[in-house]
C-alpha cells in the first residue's frame, strides 16, 4: 500500500451502492451507549452521551460513503492529513463518550479500531489498533469495569476483517489502474500507428500532386497537351489519395496499397528481412490498387512464415506487383484454400492472373493484368 494517494483526477469505475448499508447494520452495537445516554438524560452528562454517540455514528458512517466515492474514482488511501484529522474526531468523541457513559461508552472502539484500518496503512494501523486494545484492558482494570477481553478480542478481530477487506479492494484497484494504464497505452500506439500509416499514405502522393501541379502551371501556355495530360493524371492521384484516407478513416481494417507498403516495411523489419520497397504506388490504376494491396500483403505474410529469406522487395508497375524473396528454392507453393487461393479469385474478377515461380534461390508471386 501506498502511504498516500493523490486526490482523484482519472477516470471512475462503477461501485456497488450497498456497502454502506451493510456498514450501517454494525451500528446495533452503539444503542447501548444511547440506552444509557437515555437513562440519565436529565442530566448534562447523558444528554452530552447522547450528543456525543450520535456525532460519531455519524463520522463512522462517513467514512464508509467517503471510501466508496474513493474506490469509484480507484484511489486506495486518502491523503494523511485527512486521515489524521478525522482519526481525531473519532478519538475525541470517543473519550466524550467513555467520560460520560462509562463503560458503555467503550463500545465506540470497536469503530474506532476499524476506522483506523480503513484511513491508514498497515504499518500505521497495526500498531495503533494494538495500542487501542491494551487501552480497553487497563481503563477497564483502572475503573473496575470487570474484565473487557471480549470487547479487545472483538477490537483485534474486527480489524483483522476490515484490512482483509481493504487489501482486496486495494489490489482490485491496481488492477483497473493497471488495465486503464494498458488501455491508454494501446489507444497511444494505435494513434501513433494511424499517424505513421496515414503519413506514409499521403506524403508522398501529395509531393507528386504538388510537383504536377506546379509543372501544369507552367506549362499552361507553351503546350496545352501537355497540361491536359497532366491535369488528368494530377486528378487520379488526388482521387486515389483520397479514396486511400477514407478507408483508413472510416475502416482502418481496409486495405490499402500505400498502407500495406507501410505495413510491408515495419513488417520486414521486424523479421530482420532486408526490404527493398517502392516509395509510392502513384502509376497503379485506381482499379488495381486494392489488389495489389492483397498482393503486397500475401506475399510479405508467405515471406515472413514460410521463406527463411534475407532479402524480399516488392516491384509495381501500372499492370503488375510482384513480391520476391531469396529464400529457399524448395518452398512449396501455397495449397488451394489458402490465402493465394483467394488472391486468385480477386484477381480474376479484375481480369488479371497470379503467377507463381520458383527461383535460385527464391520464390516469386506475381500479379499481372493484360
Amino acid at each position: 500500500m501506498t502511504e498516500c494517494d493523490p486526490a482523484p483526477s482519472g477516470p471512475r469505475v462503477q461501485v456497488s451502492r450497498i456497502g454502506p448499508f451493510f456498514a450501517a447494520i454494525w451500528l446495533f452495537l452503539l444503542v447501548d451507549p444511547l440506552l444509557e445516554g437515555w437513562a440519565h438524560r436529565d442530566e448534562v452528562s447523558g444528554i452530552v452521551g447522547i450528543l456525543a454517540t450520535v456525532a460519531f455514528a455519524a463520522a463512522y458512517m462517513w467514512i464508509w460513503v467517503r471510501t466508496r466515492a474513493d474506490r469509484a474514482a480507484l484511489v486506495a488511501n486518502p491523503p494523511l492529513a485527512f486521515a489524521l484529522t478525522y482519526i481525531g474526531v473519532l478519538v475525541g468523541l470517543a473519550v466524550v463518550m467513555v467520560l460520560t457513559l462509562g463503560e458503555s461508552g467503550l463500545a465506540s472502539t470497536v469503530y474506532l479500531a476499524v476506522s483506523i484500518v480503513m484511513v491508514t496503512p498497515f504499518r500505521a494501523a497495526a500498531p495503533a489498533v494494538i495500542g487501542l486494545a491494551l487501552a480497553v484492558l487497563t481503563l477497564s482494570a483502572v475503573e473496575d469495569w470487570g474484565s473487557q477481553a471480549g470487547l479487545a478480542f472483538g477490537i483485534l478481530a474486527a480489524s483483522v476483517a476490515i484490512f482483509g477487506m481493504r487489501t482486496v479492494v486495494n489490489r482490485n484497484i491496481e488492477l483497473l489502474k493497471a488495465e486503464q494504464e494498458n488501455a491508454s497505452l494501446a489507444v497511444e500506439n494505435e494513434r501513433t500507428r494511424f499517424a505513421r500509416d496515414l503519413h506514409d499514405i499521403l506524403g508522398h502522393s501529395l509531393t507528386v500532386i504538388t510537383v504536377k501541379a506546379e509543372l501544369a502551371q507552367r506549362m499552361l501556355d507553351v503546350d496545352p497537351e501537355r497540361t491536359r495530360a497532366e491535369l488528368a493524371d494530377l486528378e487520379r492521384l488526388s482521387r486515389d489519395a483520397l479514396a486511400d484516407v477514407r478507408r483508413a478513416v472510416e475502416g482502418y481494417r481496409e486495405l490499402t496499397l500505400p498502407g500495406e507498403l507501410a505495413r510491408a516495411r515495419n513488417a520486414l523489419a521486424a523479421a530482420e528481412i532486408d526490404a527493398h520497397l517502392p516509395n509510392s504506388a502513384d502509376e497503379v490504376p485506381t482499379e488495381l490498387r486494392e489488389l495489389f494491396a492483397w498482393t503486397v500483403r500475401e506475399g510479405v505474410t508467405n515471406v515472413i512464415r514460410h521463406s527463411g529469406a534475407h532479402r524480399c522487395e516488392v516491384r509495381l508497375t501500372a499492370s503488375s506487383a510482384e513480391v520476391v524473396d531469396d529464400g529457399a528454392s524448395s518452398v512449396p507453393s501455397p495449397a488451394p484454400g489458402s490465402g493465394l487461393a483467394g488472391l486468385r479469385e480477386r484477381a480474376s474478377a479484375v481480369g488479371a492472373t497470379v503467377v507463381t515461380r520458383h527461383l535460385s534461390p527464391g520464390f516469386s508471386l506475381q500479379v499481372v493484368r493484360g
